[in-house]
């Protein structure tokens, strides 16, 4: 199997899931406002979801390298999700928790480190 014929099963393995995903959203959404999803309603939801998580990995990408970078940061995504203030809100709270527990990782193992030293 070629790389092409890899990547296209991996997007369609991808795209499965992601079908897969939204039809769970689709069911609380459903059970919580008491109505129904037509099935070609979910699959329209699932081929945009797709495309728009594409056009976001594009962005990112290109965000990346014109920062002079071939890693994407939190930066990164922030400058993505910056016209929507509630995702803005949400990746701000996300990042400080994950800093914040990397810096208490960090010290554990420093802690740690010393410890053993002694």
């Amino acid at each position: 199997m070629d790389e092409s014929e890899l990547q296209s099963v991996n997007e369609e393995k991808l795209k499965i899931s992601l079908h897969y995903a939204v039809c769970k959203i689709c069911a609380e959404v459903a059970k919580e406002y008491e109505a129904e999803f037509d099935k070609e309603c979910m699959a329209i939801l699932s081929e945009l979801a797709f495309r728009q998580a594409g056009l976001y990995a594009k962005d990112l990408e290109l965000f990346a390298k014109h920062a002079k970078r071939s890693t994407i940061n939190i930066d990164d995504v922030k400058l993505l999700v910056r016209r929507n203030e509630s995702l803005l809100e949400h990746v701000n709270k996300m990042a400080a928790d994950l800093m914040a527990n990397a810096a208490q990782r960090k010290s554990k193992k420093k802690k740690t480190e010393t410890e053993s030293v002694s």
